[in-house]
């Protein structure tokens, strides 16, 4: 029953956030990166497969629905599913060749094609380059104006809570059973008739779709896009997350994104709350290093959290639960 009721009370507080202080640009950002993260998890956690090329759909998704959105004044709903459509045609190039190919090759492969989709978008003519597409409106929907941060906070929830719910009957499906099996031993999975390639192509383009869509919210909630989000840092630090937060597990990439994302945000904040209590100026140049400090977290989590912080917790508590 605690854990039926789990999901909604945190659906509760998160919708509730922005009443109690919680700056709501902030919190749809956590929440983008949450399903990017969820995404990642989805073919990381459950189909064994780390791609470096998540920053390729997260970030091109962007882009296209920016465009879509500025230039060629589409409703919002619309250019977001073009965003979609984007990342999914991106994933199913991918896919296509590197599905067959196991551990490192199948991340190099993953990697190389995203930068040359990075470089694409670099260049493009439609993307303003290093300046990035500015000026992208959020617009309306069924009616009611998204340019209120309150009312853009509980669109951005509503669709991110749908995914993630969606994601993790996914993962609970036969199809998600299968991914498993194909993780741990595909020989075998194949020998019992299964088109192991098939299925991770099929999650690969699940994986691509949500990272989509969390790419295109976030252009629509930030009002510009940029070659950070295209870049293959993304893709490393989305990977970051779901360590951080616990690969596989249902909540472990949400609060990894929430911690890293917070992080980045206020990490200034903190070095000045530092060189107040203490007096010393160094802790000034933390906010100079934000990839310093991500850094020393992510070692001190594979030091002391190996299963990330909500996969610790749960191997904590199953014995607990066992002798209950």
């Amino acid at each position: 029953m605690r854990g039926k009721l789990l999901p909604w009370v945190l659906l509760a507080l998160v919708a509730a956030a922005p009443w109690l202080g919680l700056y709501p640009v902030l919190g749809m950002r956590i929440m983008c990166f949450a399903l990017l993260a969820c995404a990642f998890n989805l073919l990381a956690g459950y189909g064994g497969l780390i791609s470096f090329g998540h920053a390729a759909m997260f970030g091109g998704a962007g882009y296209i629905a920016g465009e879509a959105l500025t230039q060629w004044h589409l409703p919002t709903p619309v250019g977001l599913l073009l965003g979609v459509a984007f990342a999914l045609a991106i994933g199913l190039g991918m896919g296509l060749l590197a599905v067959r190919r196991h551990g490192i090759y199948f991340s190099m492969i993953t990697l190389a094609l995203a930068q040359i989709v990075y470089f694409y978008f670099l260049q493009a003519p439609f993307t303003g380059g290093e300046d990035g597409l500015q000026g992208i409106p959020r617009g309306t929907l069924l009616g009611l104006s998204l340019q209120s941060d309150r009312v853009m906070y509980e669109f951005v929830l509503v669709l991110v809570a749908a995914s993630w719910w969606f994601l993790r009957r996914i993962n609970r499906s036969p199809f998600g059973q299968i991914l498993r099996a194909a993780r741990e031993n595909e020989p075998r999975l194949i020998s019992l008739g299964y088109n192991a390639a098939r299925y991770k192509l099929g999650v690969f383009l699940l994986s691509a779709a949500f990272a989509g869509l969390a790419g295109a919210l976030k252009a629509l909630v930030m009002g510009f896009e940029t070659l950070d989000d295209v870049h293959w840092g993304t893709s490393g630090l989305v990977i970051l997350m779901t360590l951080v937060g616990g690969l596989g597990t249902d909540f472990g990439p949400v609060l990894g994104a929430l911690i890293i994302t917070v992080l980045e945000d206020k990490i200034g904040l903190v070095a000045r709350t530092l060189v107040h209590l203490t007096g010393v100026e160094w802790f000034s140049h933390i906010s100079d290093s934000v990839g310093m400090v991500i850094g020393g977290i992510f070692v001190l989590c594979v030091m002391l959290f190996r299963r990330g912080i909500i996969g610790e917790l749960a191997a904590r508590l199953a014995p607990r639960r066992d002798a209950g």
